[in-house]
């Protein structure tokens, strides 16, 4: 019989997650788009996009490293900027579990490339069922099937490393390098942001961490760095096999092919592609049960909701639920891209409000911000974590520039609705003390 502890997520575990949640078929596309702005001086964009998050999830860190919030996010605005914060960013979150749908779908698509023929439906069903059914035997099962898909993606992303880098072109610094001048180069840094961010949301899995406090800032940073330079590694081949006006604003297909055998180009294309998809899903489909199980309890949602497994310690209402939410949309054919993209921006606000959160921890916990292994004084504490609201900002404008005018409209609606549920449904809100000093 497994003890309690056995079940936990390690800090190896956890690495696995958020390096899984980081990966996805956004570097396909969004690599092309950063050379378009910036030429071969994409792989040091990159670098410097990978400090910058960093610098930007350290508010993120000041918290995690303080306390073990065991409702994730939700239970640190709860606690740091009070409870109709932690309702509005309750129901953003459920609208974003509409992803699910689209990650599975977007699953089968390259499924069928492969295999023409075979229902969509039945392999988005398949996929939702086996992963679903993997977060009910336990986080445990969860983060071991991560650690699979992991390791198949990284031979992917190996094989384009490994067979293109003796293809790079002799010219790589002296030719179409800097391409965009200085603003190109910083519009560059500042859009691949969204490709090295994600290993904040680790922090949701915060009461299923063995040591919350320790492990969940070390991978924050370490996993970012690692896929960070991993990242500009592939950024230079990428823009280096090719003349850059061939690779500008395309996939990395397009350089794959010109330097991959047929079969090899095949797995990396659509198995590295899969497999970003399923580490992604499988990180969403569990980051989203603890912020709502702790909402639950504290009565945003049904309490009833809340009631775990007793022989795996899942919470099985909750997971059902999701569960419809991923697969109802697919089997009647209704798309929900638009409403499942609609959470971007919203996502990014919220990157400012854990730094204005990360700010009141001298006024809310001052015994423990003290006795905090990442303390500082308020000075640089007000100044990191302006730095990250000001870097939410900037995030938020590029993304006005580059986001479709419904998804902007199904921003502001779905504020609007979360700000109008909240309100009235904070009257009936208990908040139960959602932190612990220690951990396990």
């Amino acid at each position: 019989m497994e003890d309690q502890k056995s079940k936990l997520l390690s800090r190896g575990d956890l690495f696995s997650m958020a390096v899984g949640q980081i990966i996805g078929v956004g570097i396909m596309t969004m690599t092309g788009i950063a050379i378009g702005f910036t030429g071969r001086s994409v792989n040091i964009a990159y670098i410097i996009a990978g400090i910058i998050t960093i610098i930007g999830a350290v508010p993120q860190i000041y918290i995690g490293g303080t306390a073990n919030f065991v409702g994730g996010q939700y239970s640190q605005i709860a606690v740091l900027s009070g409870k109709k914060m932690a309702g509005i960013y309750l129901y953003i979150q459920l609208f974003s579990a509409l992803a699910i749908s689209m990650y599975t779908l977007s699953f089968a698509d390259y499924f069928l490339s492969l295999v023409p023929g075979v229902p969509a439906k039945l392999i988005c069903t398949i996929v939702l069922t086996a992963l679903f059914g993997m977060h009910l035997l336990g986080v445990k099962q969860a983060a071991r099937l991560q650690n699979i898909l992991c390791a198949v993606l990284a031979v992917a992303i190996a094989s384009y490393i490994v067979l293109g880098v003796g293809h790079i072109q002799p010219d790589y610094f002296t030719s179409g390098f800097m391409t965009g001048g200085p603003g190109g180069f910083v519009l560059a840094a500042i859009y691949l942001t969204f490709a090295a961010g994600g290993a904040q949301y680790v922090v949701n899995y915060s009461s299923a961490a063995k040591n919350p406090t320790k492990d969940i800032p070390f991978v924050i940073i370490a996993s970012t760095g690692v896929v960070v330079l991993i990242y500009a590694v592939m950024a230079t081949v990428a823009a280096g096999v090719l003349p850059v006006e061939q690779v500008a604003n395309q996939p990395l297909s397009v350089s794959a092919e010109a330097f991959m055998p047929k079969a090899v180009y095949t797995f990396f294309v659509v198995g590295g592609a899969m497999f970003a998809l399923l580490t992604t899903l499988n990180f969403n489909i569990g980051m989203i049960v603890y912020p709502v199980l702790r909402a639950c309890e504290d009565g945003w949602l049904p309490r009833k909701l809340a009631v775990k497994n007793e022989k795996y310690g899942s919470a099985h209402y909750i997971l059902l639920v999701f569960y419809l939410i991923g697969t109802v949309p697919i089997l009647i054919g209704l798309d929900l891209n638009t409403v499942a993209n609609s959470t971007v921006i919203l996502f990014t606000i919220i990157r400012g409000v854990i730094a204005y959160s990360a700010m009141q921890l001298p006024k809310k916990l001052p015994e423990l911000w003290n006795k905090s292994s990442f303390y500082v004084c308020n000075g640089k504490l007000k100044a990191v974590c302006i730095f990250s609201m000001v870097l939410a900002a900037l995030s938020v404008v590029v993304l006005l520039i580059s986001t479709s005018t419904a998804q902007i409209i199904g921003n502001i609606a779905i504020l609007a609705f979360s700000i109008v549920v909240a309100l009235l449904v904070n009257k009936r809100v208990k908040l139960n003390p959602s932190f612990t000093e220690n951990s396990r």
